[in-house]
């Protein structure tokens, strides 16, 4: 899958907005699922949301349905993360993957990013 490269982190209040970019060689993500998981200080690595390489089915963790959209280019080489309404609670380091198997576990990725920091203030 190559070298995945995330941008897009920072500080926001709550209720704002960010957008997070993962840059991938050509077509990885049209040839394997993309996914984004985060970690605060202190918990295990959670699933936020994954995108699937044949039909590109998306899928979300409950506590971002309808507030976090996951996105990928034709040429399948970058994914996105747009996050709305933000919550404190949505403080992390967010990684972006790519893998095949079960697009919610962590463990069926195999290409990771070096994570990008996203600090949301109350």
């Amino acid at each position: 899958q190559g070298q995945l490269v995330e941008s897009g982190g920072g500080v926001v209040q709550a209720g704002g907005s960010l957008k997070l970019s993962c840059s991938a060689p050509a077509r990885t993500f049209l040839w394997y699922n993309g996914g984004w998981f985060r970690q605060a200080p202190g918990k295990e690595r959670e699933f936020v949301a994954a995108i699937t390489w044949n039909s590109g089915k998306r899928l979300y963790a409950d506590s971002v349905k309808g507030r976090f959209t996951i996105s990928r280019t034709s040429l399948g080489n970058i994914m996105t993360l747009q996050m709305n309404s933000l919550e404190p609670e949505d403080t992390a380091t967010y990684y972006c993957a790519a893998g095949r198997g079960s697009e919610d576990q962590s463990q069926n990725y195999n290409s990771w990013g070096q994570g990008t920091q996203v600090t949301v203030s109350s």
